[in-house]
């Protein structure tokens, strides 16, 4: 298989965490998104929405949309799970990962923020008090949510689906100022997550188009 994604990227960050976890081995294809790659004639043609990742499959299918591949990658490489056991911890995970997957990321992501200073004339100030009441709002809503789920990771005390969401979200988070100070429960289980030899392996910094 091969990714397409970029190293910073939040939705390919989770892409990577889960293949990680699964332990599946794939090659990867950098696509710069500073320089506009995403939007080239050739990257379109495997991906029309112009973003990042892109998992192009040993048989040559081209998936996209971070949370649809990471569903498949369940279908396809059941062992080991994402999922908890239990229909209720399921929903649970799915729950987690959705809430940061559409509130909280989409209003940070670059597209958004290039948007916001290009056109609408954002200062450094605007940007924060922006990511603190969206991306960081969304945030601690899930800080809420894991008063009811968490054991060491997100859904019990076993990395899957909910932490493959958490970590980036963190990660870019703490990139943009956003005040966690409060979020107890999600910084511990991201310090955390930063131990393990997946998470380790899939972060940002570790990617060969990292740019240190």
């Amino acid at each position: 298989m091969k990714l397409f994604g970029y190293w910073r990227s939040s939705a390919t960050y989770r892409v990577r965490i889960a293949m990680a976890l699964k332990r599946i081995s794939y090659d990867y294809a950098p696509v710069n998104l500073l320089k506009g790659e995403q939007k080239s004639e050739a990257y379109l043609a495997r991906n029309p929405l112009g973003l990042v990742p892109t998992l192009e499959t040993e048989d040559g299918a081209l998936l996209v949309q971070s949370s649809a591949i990471i569903e498949y990658l369940e279908e396809t490489c059941p062992e080991p799970t994402l999922l908890p056991g239990g229909p209720v911890a399921r929903a649970n995970a799915r729950a987690i990962a959705a809430s940061l997957a559409s509130e909280a990321q989409p209003f940070g992501n670059l597209r958004i923020q290039k948007y916001l200073k290009d056109e609408r004339g954002f200062d450094e100030a605007a940007m924060k008090d922006w990511m603190n009441r969206w991306p960081g709002g969304a945030m601690a809503a899930v800080e809420n949510m894991l008063a009811r789920t968490a054991g060491d990771y997100c859904v019990g005390d076993v990395p899957g689906l909910a932490d493959c969401f958490l970590v980036p979200q963190v990660y870019g988070a703490l990139r943009f100022g956003v005040d966690m100070s409060a979020m107890t429960k999600i910084n511990e289980i991201y310090e955390r997550c930063l131990k393990h030899p997946a998470f380790e392996k899939a972060h940002p910094d570790n990617q060969p188009d990292a740019v240190k």
